[in-house]
């Protein structure tokens, strides 16, 4: 793996690792330990966590409890005066980016600052069950994450279109100095819902985690695994 990449991956890790600690310590102190978290209209608590650890968050004091497994994953920083193998590492630090992205997430439905006007935020279980029916029977064959942005709006609706034509669901996120796809989409009129297979999720880089755990529910919805531990939550997709 190059060590640009896994710098890049680690140093990213520690960030987001950091910003879900302070905003969740923040409202700790604002609401206690025993507030609850979670993502609204589903059963499955913080998905990815779920998914990954086996963890149950229900409340701020889980959720701190699946950070500070983060915390324990994180590698230290590339050192860029000597050479190691970084892939073990740069894996390890790419769940505990997981973690931390969906914490910050659901968080942001304690805070009032949940995605709005073109951004629909987290897939509630009915419509996960609508869509997961179509990726099990074949009506849908696959679904792509978009993030950020495309150089121009013209190349952001070509590329729609043609993931449109092949019925494959696009999650999209992020942004690219300031600019999004669902935003470029917006400017040129088309139509982003459901319905048109074009979800955007939200702007932050940390709304993409909802692909991820609308994948990870899609398994656990359709595949029966239930992780009731780290061990057996590998076995999740």
């Amino acid at each position: 793996m190059s060590k640009i990449i896994a710098s890049a991956a680690i140093r990213g890790a520690h960030k987001y690792v950091k910003e879900a600690k302070e905003k969740l310590n923040e409202l700790i102190e604002e609401k206690g330990e025993k507030q609850e978290v979670s993502f609204p209209n589903t059963a499955y608590y913080l998905p990815v966590i779920f998914s990954l650890l086996g963890i149950e968050v229900e409340t701020l004091a889980d959720a701190k409890k699946a950070l500070e497994q983060a915390k324990s994953l994180l590698p230290p920083l590339v050192n860029e005066r000597l050479w190691l193998p970084y892939l073990g590492n740069t894996l390890d630090a790419g769940i505990a980016t997981l973690i931390a992205l969906e914490i910050i997430e659901a968080l942001k439905y304690l805070t009032g600052d949940e995605p709005k006007g073109i951004w629909l935020g987290f897939t509630d279980d009915a419509i996960l069950r609508t869509q997961g029916i179509k990726l099990v029977d074949g009506r849908m064959p696959g679904f792509a994450a978009c993030v950020g942005a495309l150089p121009t709006n013209e190349e952001a609706v070509q590329l729609a279109r043609a993931l449109q034509e092949k019925n494959i669901l696009v999650f999209m996120a992020s942004s690219s100095n300031g600019r999004s796809m669902a935003e470029q989409l917006a400017e040129e009129g088309i139509e982003m819902n459901w319905d048109t297979f074009l979800v955007p999720y939200g702007k932050d880089t940390s709304a993409a985690i909802h692909a991820l755990n609308f994948s990870a529910r899609a398994a656990l919805t359709f595949g029966g695994i239930k992780p009731e531990s780290p061990e057996k939550a590998r076995e999740i997709g």
